[in-house]
């Protein structure tokens, strides 16, 4: 095949040395169409140019983004195949691991059979959940701050008793299961699963469901978002000031930073802000 086409070479010069003068003698005193030949390779050029430049930034900030920040995916919630892509990707990074978490509800996160976290939160080796406080102020607000009719006060407290009954049943297989409920507005919404942190954040006046969520991987580079974002997770974890889920007594359970027992208080007996009873409260 090669010494072919090397034989052939002369002949396909030629040819196309001819065709080439026959068609020159017929264009070349046409300047309308040579000026219009001129700019057609100018504007090809530039874009060419343009793509080029384009291409050369975008690859340098994903490898500032990679490296450095240690960011691997954003991914939009919009596209089922990214979406399908990503529960995929979460069972292998939690399945029998520790699974680790900060949400609103949880409903939507992994009690739901068609949730991210809902065969993983099963099989976890152990679960520590921070979830709204159902009669706390945050998860007022929080509603508040959704413009959507169908996201009432009425509805986060049904999620979230939802997520505690799960979590409960769970919790009579033996799972290792902590859950603590804090009182603040939703801020991040957190899974740290292996050498991963998957993270959204609670935009006020959008469902978080309509956020984009970003994946940061554990590495050895401390400039990687991954250290900030878990070192938060901790902080609010070891905060004394969020109680601590009793599943059998329904109590919360508030301790020293010694892990000491301070004192109880049944979840149903909290009363919540009267500026957000009486519907007054800001978004």
């Amino acid at each position: 095949m090669s010494a072919t086409i090397a034989l052939s070479l002369p002949y396909t010069g030629k040819l196309i040395a001819d065709n080439y003068l026959t068609y020159w003698t017929l264009i070349e005193n046409e300047k309308p169409f040579l000026i219009s030949v001129e700019i057609a390779v100018a504007v090809l050029l530039i874009m060419l140019f343009n793509y080029l430049v384009s291409n050369w930034k975008n690859r340098k900030f994903s490898k500032m983004a990679r490296n450095d920040m240690g960011l691997v995916l954003a991914a939009h919630p919009k596209s089922f195949r990214v979406k399908k892509h990503l529960k995929k990707f979460k069972e292998q990074q939690g399945l029998e691991k520790d699974v680790m978490l900060i949400g609103s509800t949880g409903f939507n996160t992994f009690v739901s059979p068609e949730s991210d976290l809902h065969h993983i939160i099963q099989n976890c080796r152990e679960a520590k959940i921070m979830l709204l406080n159902p009669f706390g102020e945050g998860a007022c607000l929080r509603t508040k701050s959704i413009p959507d009719p169908e996201i009432t006060l009425e509805h986060f407290r049904e999620q979230i008793t939802k997520s505690i009954d799960f979590l409960k049943s769970l919790k009579i297989l033996q799972k290792d299961i902590t859950l603590k409920l804090y009182e603040e507005t939703p801020l991040f919404k957190l899974t740290v699963l292996g050498d991963y942190v998957f993270m959204k954040y609670y935009h006020a006046g959008l469902n978080v469901q309509e956020m984009p969520e970003y994946i940061f991987k554990h590495s050895s580079n401390h400039c990687s978002m991954f250290h900030p974002l878990y070192q938060f997770f901790l902080s609010r974890w070891r905060n004394p000031t969020i109680p601590e889920y009793d599943f059998e007594s329904d109590e919360l359970v508030y301790k020293d930073n010694a892990g000491n027992e301070v004192t109880r208080e049944k979840l149903a007996s909290r009363t919540m802000n009267q500026t957000c009873v009486d519907g007054s409260a800001a978004p």
